[in-house]
């Protein structure tokens, strides 16, 4: 089953297409005029019995006319099988498409990404297919908030890559939030979260001070507000203090729940049991970030 680091850098691109253009354009790559950029279908079917599925496929189009096509890969560790069904891939969608079509290869680490960027021997003389690949050293480096807020999604990969070494990619990052739905600034927010650097997420959280504290806050209110909505619901009968009270406990629960944290039955008990204001504050900052409910009770 695809994991959450697998599936984060497709959903960039299903939540903004044009997403690619400018990863592509990161390598020096020219991409044709176009007046939308948009998901493809991603099979890649040959004349044999079998199927094949890329991850995501991008076009650009100017009219009516598919001007260029982006086979999008999503690869976690290396696999010899990939070395021979990439070249499938781009040879039926560049078919089906009549199109131009390059292949882009996103990895998490440099020694995938080393890995996918050797090319490909196709069988004739000189013939390969050589896959652009972004890892950690390609990505852009995005510090700026008005260039984050033009791309959230860039921002995310650039804070993902380099938060480590500078921080202010983490600051642009979650300042770029602010210009999504809330649904998709929650999501986005959770990944990096969970998937970002600890030493990054503590740099930043050292750095930024209260300004760390007012972006978890923010996130946390997305949460209560479904929480205290059922809190309520069910505290109407026992007042509303309570209803507020297990609203919160409720959001502190969806919290760690949706960032992958086991929360054991006693644990849970203990959290559903609280009816301490303070208490149920400082639970639901730190459910945004902790690792474990140890460090949610510390």
């Amino acid at each position: 089953m695809p994991s959450t680091d697998h599936e984060m850098p497709l959903e960039f691109l299903r939540n903004r297409p044009e997403m690619a253009a400018r990863l592509l354009e990161s390598f020096g790559f020219d991409v044709p005029e176009h007046d939308r950029a948009e998901v493809s279908a991603a099979e890649c079917t040959d004349i044999q019995p079998r199927d094949y599925r890329a991850d995501g496929v991008v076009t650009f189009s100017r009219g009516d006319t598919v001007r260029m096509a982006v086979v999008v890969e999503v690869q976690r560790k290396p696999s010899t099988r990939k070395r021979y069904s990439w070249p499938v891939y781009v040879a039926t969608v560049r078919a089906r498409l009549e199109c131009p079509t390059v292949l882009l290869v996103i990895c998490e680490d440099k020694a995938t990404a080393e890995w996918a960027a050797e090319p490909i021997p196709l069988g004739n003389p000189d013939s390969y297919l050589v896959p652009l690949v972004l890892g950690p050293d390609q990505v852009p480096v995005i510090t700026s908030a008005e260039e984050a807020r033009g791309m959230p999604e860039i921002a995310v990969l650039s804070a993902l890559a380099h938060a480590e070494e500078n921080v202010k990619t983490m600051l642009a990052c979650m300042e770029s939030l602010e210009m999504l739905r809330e649904d998709t600034a929650r999501l986005y927010y959770d990944f990096i979260i969970s998937a970002v650097p600890a030493t990054a997420l503590r740099n930043w959280e050292e750095s930024m001070g209260t300004t760390a504290d007012k972006y978890r806050s923010e996130f946390a209110r997305s949460y209560v507000s479904e929480g205290e909505a059922r809190g309520e619901a069910r505290g109407e009968a026992r007042g509303e203090a309570r209803g507020e009270a297990r609203g919160k406990a409720d959001a502190i629960i969806q919290i760690l729940e949706d960032r992958n944290i086991e929360v054991p039955p006693d644990e849970r008990s203990r959290i559903l049991a609280c009816t301490c204001e303070e208490t149920l504050r400082s639970w639901l900052t730190r459910a945004v970030t902790a690792t474990s409910t140890s460090q949610l009770f510390r």
